[in-house]
């Protein structure tokens, strides 16, 4: 179980990358009073975790009403994760998202940030929807679909704690911090996107 766990953590922590939402979420509520910060930090953790809960426990029925094989869905997504991986490494995930964030900001009227961009599709982004899907479809029984659920919640509870802590993690770390981590995630998520490819191959050749 701890090993399901382990995984199922790495993964969604990888996709949904806590360390590199924070100093976006601060550039996007720097201006912002702490107690509007704190309170759009938690409904956007809400929100994204609400749409990943959906994905994970009608995602496959989802697959089956369109009349998807999940070793199809297992290789698609892991090829998706793979480009996911990529543009962590060479950064161009961060300039998208920071691409968004400027657009956002440019834009006066609109104020709450927590549905747009930071719910989705930072946070529960295709990736992320994508990676919840697949664990799930791993899950045998009652037990390991708990414990993937935990892994999620977890992960969430990071996210949160990161968002509310961006404004002195960034005074004290400074952005080089971001990007470390960015890479350093981006290669492990390219691991583990190749397992899902992998797995999906085995299952549609029956090996």
């Amino acid at each position: 179980m701890f090993e399901l766990f382990a995984s199922a953590f790495a993964t969604l922590f990888v996709v949904i990358d806590p360390p590199g939402c924070a100093p976006i979420y601060y550039g996007l509520t720097s201006e912002m009073p702490a107690s509007e910060r704190r309170a759009q930090a938690i409904r956007a953790t809400v929100i994204a975790s609400a749409i990943l809960l959906v994905f994970a426990l009608f995602g496959e029925q989802l697959l089956n009403a369109l009349h998807i094989e999940l070793d199809s869905f297992r290789i698609a997504g892991g090829i998706m994760l793979f480009l996911i991986a990529l543009e962590m490494v060479f950064e161009k995930r961060t300039e998208r998202r920071h691409e968004r964030a400027d657009l956002v900001k440019a834009t006066p009227e609109i104020e709450d940030v927590s549905v747009f961009p930071m719910a989705m599709p930072m946070l529960a982004g295709p990736g992320a929807i994508a990676s919840i899907m697949l664990l799930m479809a791993r899950a045998e029984g009652i037990e390991q679909t708990f414990v993937i659920l935990g892994a999620l919640a977890t992960v969430m509870v990071l996210t949160l704690v990161a968002l509310l802590a961006s404004a002195p993690l960034m005074k004290l770390l400074g952005k080089q911090f971001e990007a470390v981590i960015t890479r350093l995630l981006g290669v492990l998520l390219a691991a583990l996107a190749a397992q899902f490819v992998i797995n999906g191959i085995e299952g549609s050749l029956g090996v």
